[in-house]
């Protein structure tokens, strides 16, 4: 049974090192996204456990006073086709929209397909494309909530 957490600010310790873990698995840079996650405003983790191991999470922060970004998600590979990351989407909406927020933003790259039209299925609408710094192709979605 999956059951899904929020944490406005950061978690505990130890949901912290098992997002950390589901991170590694995906984007391999934990470290460094504990950097960055400290210097963001209003800082929303919602996370994803079976019984008491982290198996996803989204993390959010803030751009404006009524724009949010969904920054990072992943669910373990284990774990996925059930949902979860949808769960995941649902609570983090609910819980911005209740906040204040009016749009909910994210990005993707095309190489992440199923994270691409799961945001759509939810409702995203795509805003622009462009390339970043790196020559990687990325695709800007924005939600109003």
């Amino acid at each position: 049974m999956v059951h899904v957490h929020s944490y406005w600010g950061m978690p505990d310790e130890e949901t912290l090192k098992g997002i950390i873990q589901v991170h590694n698995q995906i984007f391999a840079n934990g470290d460094e996204l504990l950097e960055k996650v400290a210097s963001k405003p209003s800082v929303l983790f919602v996370v994803a456990l079976v019984k008491d191991e982290v198996v996803g999470y989204k993390i959010g922060y803030s751009l404006s006073e009524d724009r949010y970004y969904s920054w990072y998600g992943a669910v373990n590979e284990e774990y996925r086709g059930r949902g979860i990351a949808s769960k995941l989407m649902e609570l983090q909406h609910r819980l911005v929209k209740e906040a204040g927020y009016a749009i909910i933003e994210t990005k993707t790259r095309n190489k992440w397909r199923n994270m691409l039209i799961l945001n759509i299925q939810h409702g995203f609408d795509i805003f622009e494309t462009f390339y970043d710094d790196e020559g990687i192709h990325r695709i800007v979605l924005q939600k109003n909530l």
